[in-house]
């Protein structure tokens, strides 16, 4: 074989393992997240792939279904898709996340960070809640009071307001 293929290969072969290599130094959702200075508990477990412009700060983040749960006295359920614009210290036009008011379902549109508080947006209406309530992430169908706590709530989740 002449050595100019046997180089050629190398090369590819060597391009294709960094490449492999390179795939799994990608953040993921949750790390992209701390990244804007959000909590990891924004969004759910579960993530199963996300899409990310650095330069828009527009984003998708996918699961496999939607995914419902409940914190105290909040149900809140977010689409297989949600999407939005991130940037420091702000999510906003959010799509696909929706919080139960009553007896409606209705949009949380913005996420801002002002200090140690997170304020969600709903219409008109917004409500702050200490950011240490989202340290950790939520799991679909029961929030932070799962059969692997054993039963009891993990944290309480307070509103400051």
């Amino acid at each position: 074989m002449p050595s100019s293929l046997v180089h050629c290969l190398c090369i590819f072969f060597l391009v294709l393992f960094s490449a492999a290599v390179g795939s799994d130094d990608l953040p993921t959702a949750y790390e992209i997240l701390e990244e804007y200075d959000f909590p990891v508990g924004i969004l759910p477990t579960g993530v199963t792939s996300y899409e990310f412009d650095n330069s828009t700060g527009k984003f998708a983040v996918y699961f496999n279904k939607t995914c419902s749960f409940e914190i105290e006295s909040y149900s809140l359920q977010y689409k297989s898709k949600l999407t939005g614009t991130l940037s420091e210290d702000k999510l906003s036009n959010l799509s696909g996340v929706q919080v139960k008011l009553l007896f409606f379902w209705v949009n949380i549109g913005e996420v801002a960070r002002v200090d140690d508080e997170l304020d969600f947006t709903v219409g008109i209406i917004s409500a702050d809640f200490p950011i240490d309530n989202f340290y950790e992430s939520p799991q679909c169908g029961c929030g932070f009071d799962c059969v692997n706590s054993g039963g009891k709530s993990i944290r309480k989740f307070t509103s400051s307001s």
